[in-house]
């Protein structure tokens, strides 16, 4: 996918929504263990990366979601990391999205010229249920980023944030049910009250997905395939526009870009339907439609 940024790949499991980790279970599919954790060769550069006419692949404007496939603040990746700071300051003109488990880790991993957060760093934490949501919001709420997120999946138990959203730090709420093996069930109940706290807040809501097991008014769906749980997730109409985040990119020079010169996406009929259109970077041209 075009907008997925893995430096390193792999990790260890430490709260309960690990257990059935997609990403461990991918790896089982093609013989191998996610919990061998190992940086990704050229992958690493990804962000730098030019076509043939010398122009980055990655457009100014687009945001990559990083280390999907591990944690960015794992304790086995500190000898990467560095590295991969230093590419994200060269691209100023990027949006970087970075998701963890490990909240606590932060503070001591930041780089020397972090100051007040990047502008172009957007950071969230895990909270796959109230115990993890009471743990992780805190330190998220104390770091010094410009752009705070919270992503409740795979969505396994009941969650509110009522109280961290009066704070004005969250600027958006993502979640998504369990997939692949010993899914666990996610709730419209819980569902529908993460969307509510955010519209009154005025905080942008995404529901991304079902999952494969999906509960209303005490009925079990199962819903297969990743395309009919996102168009599930939209006709629910649960999701949420709130006030729209406002990055400031940069050229290399230290000059602003203006609106017209970024990435626009591009969607087709399918996206239409798509709960994560809200969220993505548009059709990738993958030739899959």
């Amino acid at each position: 996918m075009h907008d997925i940024w893995n430096p390193w790949h792999g990790c260890r499991k430490c709260s309960e929504g690990c257990l059935n980790c997609y990403m461990f279970f991918l790896d089982r599919m093609r013989n191998q263990n996610g919990a061998d954790i190992y940086c990704t060769g050229a992958g690493f550069r990804y962000p730098l990366s030019k076509d043939r006419n010398g122009r980055f692949k990655v457009q100014s404007g687009e945001m990559l979601r990083v280390c999907m496939t591990s944690d960015f603040f794992l304790e086995e990746a500190d000898q990467w990391r560095p590295e991969a700071w230093k590419i994200i300051r060269q691209r100023p003109d990027v949006k970087f999205y970075l998701l963890t488990k490990r909240p606590q880790r932060v503070a001591d991993c930041l780089p020397p010229d972090w100051g007040n957060g990047w502008e172009n760093v957007f950071f969230n934490v895990s909270c796959e249920n109230q115990k993890r949501t009471d743990e992780r919001i805190p330190f998220l709420l104390d770091l010094p980023f410009r752009h705070k997120g919270i992503m409740c999946a795979p969505f396994i138990g009941p969650v509110t944030i009522e109280k961290y959203l009066q704070y004005n730090q969250i600027e958006q709420v993502l979640c998504d049910g369990e997939n692949y093996a010993n899914s666990r069930p996610c709730h419209y109940e819980w569902v529908k009250n993460l969307s509510d706290e955010c519209r009154r807040h005025n905080v942008t809501f995404i529901f991304c997905g079902t999952g494969r097991f999906f509960v209303k008014d005490g009925r079990t769906y199962t819903i297969e395939g990743n395309i009919l749980q996102t168009e599930q997730a939209y006709l629910s109409g649960l999701s949420f526009q709130g006030k729209e985040m406002e990055f400031r990119l940069f050229d290399n020079l230290g000059c602003p870009i203006p609106e017209e010169e970024l990435y626009k996406p591009q969607y087709r009929e399918r996206c239409g339907k798509c709960s994560m259109r809200m969220a993505c970077n548009g059709c990738s041209n993958c030739g899959k439609c």
